[in-house]
């Protein structure tokens, strides 16, 4: 389907608190064009998504219950307009910085074939690495194993790119705060709804480039990711998302060694990950 220039902001909410407002105030700055603004509801009880509708500052899009990041975004980038052919999704902890959003939007001529778009993220005044590259199977396991204990091992410096702030192509960008063009959105049907939480980004940006899309990081836009409240709400504990993670990390990897052949991997990656998820929450709790 053609989609026009149009612009609309996805927000996946879970009792965001006084996040969310924070994230909309910066949105004014952000851009100078018309923007539709979707809250996705994944059931909060807070009652800060709905106050921020009632104000007229968003559109409320309740799931009817938690569905997960990747599925709460997907039901709601499909019900926007055919105008709409730019989609930022995000998380509220998200504070845009001036012109962000347009400095993401003028990279778009630049790269034609962009599909994906991401800023720079800060994290208490810290650079996150929230371009990377596709965790391989020798990349994926040389970080995971290493990483906890050596984090400047050459597998998690190659895997994500730290200290690389030019403007480049990407593995995959961070999902908490990324544009996307609809059309290549559409062209790989959007998040995986199998992912309830982590990885969702990372298969997004590998299905994209597998179909002929780039994933473009965008130094020159600057956002401040403030915090895990989504996250924390949701788990509870960190334990829980540890363990979630590695589910996760697992899936992507047995989507891409499937088959009778593989079969002996994908056994010895689920005992491997299974063993540190074990130890990495008995380190957490």
């Amino acid at each position: 389907m053609p989609y026009g220039d149009g612009l609309a902001v996805v927000v996946v909410t879970y009792s965001p608190g006084e996040s969310l407002p924070a994230f909309l105030d910066s949105l004014a700055g952000a851009t100078t064009r018309p923007v539709t603004v979707v809250l996705a509801d994944n059931g909060s009880v807070d009652g800060v998504p709905e106050r921020a509708a009632r104000e007229g500052r968003a559109q409320l899009l309740p799931m009817g219950e938690n569905l997960g990041y990747g599925a709460a975004a997907n039901r709601a980038v499909a019900g926007l307009d055919p105008d709409v052919g730019w989609v930022l999704v995000s998380n509220p902890d998200i504070v845009l910085g001036a012109g962000a959003l347009d400095r993401l939007l003028e990279a778009t001529e630049r790269w034609p074939r962009a599909g994906a778009l991401g800023p720079l993220i800060r994290t208490d005044d810290e650079v996150y690495p929230s371009a990377r590259l596709v965790p391989s199977l020798g990349r994926g396991i040389g970080h995971a194993l290493l990483a906890p204990v050596w984090p400047a091992n050459p597998w998690t410096r190659s895997y994500r790119q730290e200290g690389s702030v030019a403007e480049r192509t990407a593995g995959w960008l961070s999902g908490s705060c990324v544009l996307l063009r609809r059309e290549a959105w559409d062209s790989v049907d959007g998040f995986d709804p199998r992912y309830f939480m982590y990885f969702e980004d990372v298969d997004l940006g590998d299905r994209l480039g597998r179909a002929g899309w780039l994933n473009v990081y965008v130094p020159d836009a600057e956002v401040v990711h403030t915090g895990g409240h989504a996250t924390e709400a949701d788990t509870g504990t960190s334990a829980a998302m540890l363990r979630e993670h590695h589910r996760s990390a697992y899936r992507f990897l047995a989507d891409r060694y499937r088959g009778r052949r593989w079969a002996p991997l994908r056994g010895g990656l689920r005992a491997a990950l299974g063993l540190r998820a074990r130890w990495s929450t008995r380190e957490a709790g």
